[in-house]
């Protein structure tokens, strides 16, 4: 659907979650735009979360190749918008050092794993999918206390009455099974219980 809206001509930006976790089709999408005259708006710039350094994403995105590119970081702490405030004044430039720590996370974040972009929803069952899906990951890279409250417990749970409609597959920007990875991070999920 990305590519015919940029094949279509009909639009001056495009809109989709791309960090530099992007796989070479997400790449290669934001480069279409760039030759469409297109401007791209990259979603989920931190990944939901999942990246932790914001100075290798900002440099990652300031690259001339991306020159086109207008990042929505999803910030979530005041720490992190005070770190982006600061690179107005100094901007960071990707070294060797972020790209070997960008190849780290990508090694360890490749494959299929949910983004939270939030286009599979809404549910038929009421899950919440895209926190769902990626829990396995959330509970590893994010501060773990909050992913195991009662409330969360409650959510996760909430997967297992999965429809198994394909709803969310369809609507899946990255292709992913999404039942079964709700299944896999359920499962999962009851290891840190």
């Amino acid at each position: 659907m990305a590519d015919e809206a940029v094949e279509s001509g009909l639009y001056e930006t495009l809109q989709f979650p791309f960090s530099y976790l992007a796989a070479p089709v997400e790449t290669e999408l934001a480069e279409k735009c760039k030759n469409a005259g297109m401007g791209f708006i990259a979603m989920k710039g931190l990944a939901g979360g999942l990246i932790h350094n914001s100075a290798a994403a900002y440099a990652f995105m300031a690259q001339e190749r991306f020159d086109h590119v207008a990042p929505i970081w999803g910030i979530q702490r005041e720490s992190e918008l005070d770190e982006f405030l600061s690179y107005q004044d100094c901007p960071p430039v990707l070294d060797e050092g972020m790209i070997q720590e960008i190849e780290r996370d990508k090694s360890e974040l490749s494959g299929e794993f949910c983004r939270g972009c939030g286009y599979c929803m809404p549910c038929p069952a009421g899950i919440e999918i895209n926190n769902c899906a990626r829990m396995s990951l959330m509970l590893r890279r994010a501060p773990q206390a909050d992913w195991l409250s009662k409330e969360w417990q409650e959510k996760m749970k909430q997967t297992t009455e999965c429809l198994h409609c394909g709803q969310c597959k369809e609507r899946c920007p990255y292709g992913l099974d999404t039942p079964k990875l709700l299944e896999k991070n359920y499962k999962d999920y009851l290891t840190f219980l």
